[in-house]
């Protein structure tokens, strides 16, 4: 019984971010918020959220070992992606106004919050932002995004093997996927699972025809071929920037947006690859609202979902795209156990707490206190 069971505002209010679960602590890496100052170089921050505390804390910019030398950290972007394999979480990719996109990697050690830039050999993917990477044992796979270089839309694979610090560019067997950037590639088993994402009608080449495709695409990382699949009878509206992850076997989708409906989502769908359909999953609670380019990570039986940006509900609170961007955090839980379905009753009903243990007013209060990171949003109105 899928249940939205917390609501908390006040994080990182960030959108094209990129985030991974590490235990109990979800790790959120850079993003954008309009009207903060992206001209100036700076360091990505880093925020983290305790999935057990609901809290979430920042860490402090990182100082130079050596006095007047800078730090190795990757500067400030968004549309990149992180991927965790072991303690480690590799950066990649992305673009900042100022500097263009990257193609640098970064590692991350969730134990010492240290950065470092692997020495890699190979073929190093070009620079690009809003590509998809994912992971198979210790290799991290990229999949398309907008090359900055050839000022065009990907449909490349390459991989990276960690043990080796080796990019190898795959050549692909098959009918390979079109190119796009802003989808989804979600690896279940040996396969990845790629959905969404805006292409051009005519070919790599942006050309102001978007087209947003919702039929999977399946790529087999065992015989590195693209796999022809059946048709779907029911489908979800094709769309970008939403968000995918895999749980017991399936995979997910929840939100996005689509250009040519000029249509945020919020809707959730569920793609089981074993009878290759589709079908609409409706959660009991309250969930987001529309939007596109937020975060999503699973902690356990728990989807943690945060920032992204939707149209603005009010005049004067959006920017001059008429959007607005979330410091918001759900939870959707696959299992809420009776105890956690108690303190939503508790809330709901706003029962009286005097007499519960204080682990559970705890609890009760943790989940109903917005935290700080962000200040909200003050209308213009005042």
């Amino acid at each position: 019984m899928l249940r939205w069971t917390v609501h908390l505002e006040g994080g990182p209010r960030r959108v094209n971010h990129a985030a991974v679960a590490v235990g109990h602590r979800v790790y959120s890496f850079g993003g954008y918020c309009s009207g903060e100052d992206y001209e100036t170089l700076r360091q990505i921050d880093v925020h983290i959220f305790n999935a057990v505390s609901l809290r979430w804390t920042k860490l402090p910019p990182v100082r130079p070992a050596i006095r007047g030398q800078a730090p190795v950290v990757p500067y400030m972007r968004y549309g990149h992606s992180t991927v965790l394999i072991d303690d480690t979480v590799f950066l990649w990719g992305g673009r900042n106004d100022t500097e263009g996109a990257c193609n640098v990697l970064y590692a991350f050690d969730v134990n010492t919050h240290k950065w470092s830039t692997p020495r890699v050999s190979g073929t190093v993917p070009g620079a690009r932002d809003g590509h998809s990477a994912c992971v198979l044992g210790k290799t991290m796979y990229i999949f398309g995004g907008y090359e900055q270089l050839a000022d065009c839309f990907s449909n490349d694979i390459h991989k990276l093997d960690t043990s080796t610090m080796t990019w190898t560019l795959i050549c692909t067997k098959g009918n390979p996927a079109r190119w796009r950037d802003f989808h989804s590639a979600t690896m279940l088993g040996s396969h990845m699972y790629v959905f969404g994402g805006r292409a051009d009608r005519f070919g790599p080449f942006h050309s102001n025809n978007e087209i947003y495709c919702n039929r999977i695409r399946v790529f087999d990382t065992r015989t590195e071929a693209w796999l022809d699949c059946p048709p779907t009878p029911v489908l979800p509206e094709g769309r970008r920037s939403h968000s995918a992850f895999g749980y017991n076997g399936e995979l997910y989708i929840f939100g996005g947006y689509n250009a040519r409906l000029n249509r945020h989502f919020h809707d959730l769908w569920k793609f089981n690859p074993a009878s290759f359909t589709w079908k609409k999953i409706e959660p009991k609670g309250k969930g987001p609202c529309p939007r596109r380019r937020q975060c999503c990570c699973i902690v356990g039986d728990k989807i943690v979902l945060f920032g992204g940006t939707s149209p603005s509900p009010e005049e004067g609170l959006g920017d001059e795209f008429d959007l607005i961007d979330h410091s918001d955090l759900h939870v959707l839980d696959f299992s809420p156990s009776l105890k956690t379905l108690c303190k939503l009753a508790v809330i709901q009903y706003n029962l009286d707490q005097s007499c519960l243990p204080h682990d559970i007013r705890w609890e009760l209060n943790a989940m109903t206190t917005n935290s700080n990171i962000s200040r909200p949003i003050v209308s213009s109105h005042g």
